[in-house]
């Protein structure tokens, strides 16, 4: 069975790309705005993803295209940002930027397709499944040579500083060193990276709220900067804290009350959420799955009423999957303020028991919730 993305790439281009790379999306399994803060965070690549197909032109144009966007993006000269409809190109266009800052040269412009099985806007991380794609391609197609560790934080450096939007390392170290039954555990301030392997029969469900999040314009920023602000209050205490994740629950019980309520409130949830990976780390390891659930309710609930990252949407999807057998434990997934909620679920679990979930959030909200159901899969790589 072919790729989805050769297709999109004869229908604008003509003839057949020289390459394709793809990369999968991601679950946050547990550790919630976690990674920006220094800490650790635990993630899953599934089998859904981003292509991207690549032929290079004798001119200096780089001509971009989706699927879901006809009208092709067109750059001549340095490249630029993008805007209005033409803003997806920034994903591609930013790592193209970071790639060529590590030594990639080309001689001319490209041509460049985009195609996906992966929802966008639905806490999946879709953008950093392009940028894992797109870097993957660039590399081939223009002989660099980087480690995925590499390949990870150039995406990261692309969204940051050329895309603009402030997420930690998370999405793309998942996408990067994902492998098939196999979670991947960061460690933030590195980054470094390990798999932790997980006992049979763990499967992940997710439920759309189809609330579409754009990140840059959502309150993601705001608790960003929130977090920075709680690092400058406990510094005055603790000069050695740099990050949220310098510091553990009980320093931090020392300063809350030097820092405005709801600063204190992220804080906590932070810094306890980075304790609560370490311990689900250890239930996976051990293969004790009824903990690991527990702890991600725990963490949801942190996230609902610390973080406060939660919509109505979700915390009812948690609470009904809360309630249903086979079902270990749900929480949101992402950087919350809409998208999706995950949840994971033993073989039990089946399609009919999703579709009930999703009935019951229809008959509450009035519109039908996404149902995806996943497993873990390998990361980046060219097209097989």
């Amino acid at each position: 069975m072919g790729n989805p993305v050769d297709p999109v790439f004869e229908r604008a281009f003509g003839g057949a790309p020289a390459l394709c790379a793809r990369a999968p999306g991601r679950v946050e399994v547990i550790g919630n705005h976690t990674d920006y803060n220094g800490g650790t965070v635990i993630g899953a690549a599934i089998d859904r993803s981003v292509w991207v197909a690549i032929r290079a032109r004798a001119d200096a144009s780089m001509v971009l295209v989706t699927e879901t966007m006809p009208t092709p993006i067109t750059v001549k000269g340095p490249i630029a940002r993008q805007g209005g409809d033409a803003a997806w190109g920034n994903y591609p266009l930013g790592v193209l930027k970071a790639l060529e800052k590590r030594g990639l040269e080309r001689d001319g412009g490209f041509e460049l397709a985009v195609a996906a099985d992966l929802p966008l806007g639905a806490g999946l991380s879709s953008s950093a499944a392009l940028e894992l794609s797109s870097a993957i391609a660039f590399c081939e197609a223009f002989d660099l040579k980087l480690s995925r560790s590499e390949l990870a934080l150039a995406c990261r450096e692309a969204e940051n500083e050329f895309v603009g939007v402030p997420c930690g390392i998370l999405d793309q170290g998942v996408s990067a060193f994902g492998e098939a039954d196999k979670l991947v555990h960061i460690d933030c301030r590195g980054p470094t990276f390990s798999v932790v392997p997980t006992p049979g029969g763990i499967h992940f469900w997710i439920f759309s709220t189809r609330q579409k999040h754009a990140l840059i314009e959502s309150l993601y920023s705001t608790r960003h900067q929130e977090c920075m602000a709680a690092v400058v209050a406990v510094a005055e205490v603790f000069p050695d804290v740099k990050l949220l994740a310098d510091i553990d629950s009980a320093r931090l019980d020392t300063v809350m009350d030097r820092m405005p309520d709801a600063i204190g409130r992220r804080a906590r949830h932070v810094v306890e959420e980075i304790e609560r990976v370490g311990r689900a780390s250890s239930a996976f390891s051990s293969g004790d799955l009824n903990e690991a659930g527990r702890l991600l309710l725990e963490s949801h609930g942190s996230s609902r009423l610390l973080f406060e990252n939660s919509t109505e949407e979700l915390d009812y999807l948690v609470e009904v999957l809360a309630e249903t057998p086979g079902v270990y434990g749900a929480r949101l997934t992402g950087g919350g303020f809409g998208g999706a909620v995950m949840a994971m679920a033993d073989e039990s679990f089946g399609a009919e028991d999703a579709g009930s979930v999703g009935a019951r959030f229809s008959g509450r909200f009035g519109a039908p919730a996404e149902i995806i159901h996943v497993r873990m899969a390998d990361g980046a790589s060219l097209c097989k």
